[in-house]
């Protein structure tokens, strides 16, 4: 993998984004912030799912006022994401968010947008420029007869420029579009125009199967190549799957080292254990196992006792039963409808040594 570009460190809440630090993985809720009960809920539920950073919706004054509770109850740093009103985030700041989200597309007003930055400044709250080719500021889509790269990307740096006409550089950026070319090339603009900390999605990427796609080749893409700092999946379906996702896309590209790593096999006529259910089961009774643990779930003798050999733990299908491997080497030989049971202690066995 690319070495990763070098970006400033900025503190959201507790969470360090950028610089050497982990790469975060963060989503929106999906309550609406007015409900704080439902809210805090939600990011509670989250946060168990492994979400580092949550941001919430504040359309008006009512929903900036639910912020202080929320802000006071949170177990993660809450980002409130800013549209139009300007006073919103003033608001918001003044209620104790850890960072803000402004949209320079629709808040275009300098002295407005230089206001909210003396305040954070004040109270030394990151500022993420957040550019959407679905609300690109007119002028710059007009002068690139379009939504571009290069449009998306001079937007996002234009407003990064007036942030730092008042001294401020709590700054993190993030450019996003459906299209992941547009999307990754106008990062990689970016990316090359400043040492900002970036925030990587593919903006309304869709439905769960094809979000997942178009997310982790967009994200992905980027990741290989050195570039981002923390990471959004946004799908049109429930947000713990966005978080999960994100830790999946990280974990992948081994950028994070927590939890079970499945690794198994499509299955093919060679196949005589029923593999799928194993794998599933396998998967459902070891989720919250937090040390990072490579199980390896194969169905036949061409790839199975390799593959199990080279995870911590496997199981290695034959004909109606399976080896259970730790390190390479053979612990049980056991009926495939024991192979779970048989697993599940083995690596409890060593989880509780």
């Amino acid at each position: 993998m690319t070495n990763r570009r070098k970006s400033k460190c900025l503190a959201i809440g507790n969470i360090p984004v950028g610089g050497k630090s982990p790469i975060t993985v963060q989503t929106m809720t999906k309550t609406d912030t007015r409900d704080v009960q439902a809210t805090l809920s939600e990011i509670n539920r989250l946060a168990l799912a492994g979400c580092d950073i949550i941001r919430l919706a504040v359309p008006d004054n009512v929903a900036a006022a639910a912020l202080k509770e929320i802000c006071d109850k949170t177990p993660i740093p809450v980002i409130a994401d800013i549209h139009f009103d300007h006073n919103l985030a003033l608001t918001a700041i003044n209620n104790g968010v850890h960072a803000l989200r402004i949209n320079p597309g629709n808040i275009r007003a300098k002295d407005k947008i230089l206001e909210v930055a003396a305040a954070a400044k004040d109270k030394m709250i990151p500022i993420r420029v957040g550019v959407n080719a679905g609300s690109l500021d007119p002028e710059i889509k007009a002068k690139h007869s379009g939504v571009t790269s290069a449009a998306l990307a001079e937007s996002a740096l234009n407003e990064v420029r007036l942030l730092e006409k008042c001294g401020f550089d709590l700054i993190k950026i993030a450019v996003k579009a459906f299209d992941i070319k547009t999307m990754c090339d106008a990062v990689s603009i970016v990316a090359k125009e400043c040492d900002y900390p970036l925030h990587l999605g593919v903006t309304e990427s869709g439905l769960p199967e094809e979000g997942i796609i178009r997310s982790s080749i967009g994200i992905g893409n980027l990741l290989l190549n050195g570039i981002g700092d923390t990471i959004r999946v946004s799908l049109t379906g429930d947000s713990a799957e966005e978080v999960k996702t994100g830790i999946s896309i990280l974990k992948t590209l081994n950028l994070r080292q927590s939890g079970i790593t499945i690794v198994s096999c499509p299955t093919c006529g060679r196949t005589q254990i029923p593999l799928i259910e194993i794998a599933k089961e396998v998967k459902r009774r070891l989720s919250g196992i937090k040390e990072n643990l490579v199980i390896a779930v194969m169905g036949c003798a061409v790839n199975g006792p390799g593959e199990a050999e080279q995870a911590d733990f496997g199981i290695a299908g034959g004909k109606d039963s399976g080896l259970i491997f730790r390190n390479g080497k053979i612990l049980r030989t056991l009926p495939a409808n024991q192979l779970v049971d048989g697993l599940v202690e083995e690596i409890f066995k060593y989880l509780n040594k």
